[in-house]
């Protein structure tokens, strides 16, 4: 009996790390991964090489919820003002985001993985945005696959349509687990790989079309840790960071936020 113990005992310590899956503390659905009014999230964008190149700052500006039609189903939200600076912390560009949490799953916003470069090109043109969000579970599990999310954006004039551009993430799939440590702590994550595909179409035969390898390190209960991009031939392109974590009082950094966003006028 002994010896079958200590076999048995040999044989977890010898399975690989990533078969351990990280203990997941129940998740308050009250606030999406974690977000508490007034917090602010910063990530650090780097290079392949870990040089940074700007970062990422996204402010919570307020939490609310929603109920179905039958108000049998619940959904708490998060407002969240996202805003990418150079190098240099200038301003390159601002977005609303809305995260949600319900039930057992969370959601950020599709709106996210658009590629502003892809619109640059239709300057004053009309835009409709359809975002699809990206769904997250509370309690992940390794192997299991995740749906796929994105947002499309019809682009028209006053007359006609002109095209659409999309950006999807697709194939998603829960690879693993592995802990992360940042500037903003240690956290155990699931490694979550997808494929992400941008794309204007002009017309159904005529599609300008981007795939890249998406790895994003999960959280529960706080987010997205870290994304690498691969391009095709699998050579690492970009890295988001997470690096700092702040809650802070309204009145000691409304004025600042005001300036930070502001927009030049062309």
């Amino acid at each position: 009996m002994t010896r079958f113990l200590v076999t048995t005992a040999a044989l977890l310590l010898a399975l690989p790390a990533a078969q351990a899956q990280p203990t997941t503390k129940s998740v308050d659905c009250t606030h999406p991964f974690g977000l508490l009014d007034n917090m602010e999230r910063v990530y650090q964008l780097q290079d392949a090489s870990g040089k940074a190149n700007g970062t990422l700052r996204q402010r919570v500006v307020s939490l609310g919820s929603e109920q179905n039609k039958k108000k049998t189903v619940t959904t708490t939200t998060a407002l969240v003002k996202s805003g990418t600076y150079d190098s240099k912390n200038h301003l390159q560009r601002q977005q609303d985001l809305i995260f949600r949490c319900r039930q057992d799953t969370s959601f950020t916003d599709g709106l996210e993985e658009l590629n502003p470069e892809s619109l640059r090109s239709f300057r004053d043109r009309r835009f409709a945005y359809a975002p699809v969000p990206l769904a997250w579970p509370n309690q992940p599990t390794v192997g299991s696959e995740l749906p796929g999310g994105g947002v499309s954006v019809q682009v028209s004039s006053t007359a006609v349509d002109i095209a659409r551009v999309y950006t999807t993430v697709q194939k998603r799939r829960i690879t693993g687990t592995e802990s992360v440590t940042t500037p903003a702590g240690t956290f155990a994550c699931y490694r979550v790989e997808a494929e992400r595909e941008s794309a204007t179409a002009a017309r159904a035969d005529m599609v300008m079309r981007t795939t890249v390898k998406v790895v994003d390190y999960y959280s529960p209960g706080i987010g997205i840790v870290k994304t690498e991009v691969y391009d095709k031939k699998g050579k690492l392109e970009q890295v988001r960071l997470l690096t700092a974590i702040n809650q802070v009082s309204q009145s000691a950094t409304q004025p600042k936020m005001k300036e930070k966003y502001k927009v030049k006028k062309s």
